[in-house]
């Protein structure tokens, strides 16, 4: 792949993000509280959790591996911020799960799909398309910084909000109930904020087109996803939820 190719890849990537962005709007992904059979077959949640995130983070360290770059100190910076996130939504965040939740096997092979693509946008940018000398000097500029504080405090507030649903239940409640506490006070899917705050801040620290489209992805996936979850709390919950005055996924925004 060469860099015109690589650059029309962002180009489509970013247009496709913006039909799921639409889309979404009227069909809902149907996992977790929004669970729906209509999206293929139900395999248990934590098998569905590593088939969807692991190939990034496989992807990734290959990636890496076969890169020249691979001891440079920014892009490895950069890459063990990514494999961060992914090494915990892929390994310790299903061990985590309680119960024994389903999720649509057509879900996770769309997850798995678009996790591999992305894989090519942030090594690709990385480890091969950046410009020679594109990082020189990184920490003696805002970039890195700026955007690694905000990475940071995303993934805290995604780790946070993630606990405080995982202990909503006790062993053996199947009820729903509204999370509370942390940012969850001020948004009511805290955790798909936390997770957009880090890839803003990623996008931020290596000041990259596949960072943005990332970042936009992410938008385009969890927004939508937020108002309907606000939907089912509305109808579930009514003037229980209503009354907290809560927005979707961006605190005091949206």
């Amino acid at each position: 792949m060469g860099i015109s190719t690589y650059n029309t890849f962002l180009v489509v990537m970013a247009v496709i993000a913006l039909f799921v962005f639409i889309a979404l709007y009227f069909f809902e992904a149907g996992y977790g509280y929004l669970f729906d059979r209509r999206y293929g077959k139900p395999i248990p949640n934590k098998v569905g959790w590593v088939l969807m995130e692991s190939p990034v983070f496989i992807a990734m360290c290959i990636l890496w591996a076969l890169s020249p770059r691979q001891w440079d100190i920014v892009p490895l910076v950069l890459f063990l911020l990514f494999q961060a996130h992914y090494f915990q939504r892929s390994f310790i965040f299903p061990l985590l799960m309680r119960g024994d939740s389903k999720m649509p096997l057509g879900i996770v092979l769309m997850g798995a799909t678009f996790n591999t693509l992305n894989a090519l946008m942030q090594g690709g940018w990385i480890f091969y398309f950046a410009p020679e000398g594109y990082y020189a000097d990184w920490f003696s500029k805002p970039y890195i910084w700026i955007g690694g504080a905000i990475f940071i405090a995303g993934m805290a507030i995604n780790l946070h909000s993630d606990h405080i649903i995982r202990n909503l239940r006790k062993p053996g409640d199947k009820r729903h109930y509204i999370p509370k506490g942390g940012m969850f006070r001020f948004a009511s899917s805290a955790n798909y904020f936390g997770e957009l705050t880090e890839w803003i801040g990623f996008a931020i620290a290596s000041m990259s087109w596949s960072g943005l489209v990332f970042a936009w992805w992410t938008f385009a996936n969890l927004a939508p996803r937020s108002a309907s979850l606000y939907k089912r709390y509305e109808k579930e919950f009514g003037e229980e939820f209503t009354s907290l005055k809560r927005k979707r996924i961006i605190p005091f925004i949206y």
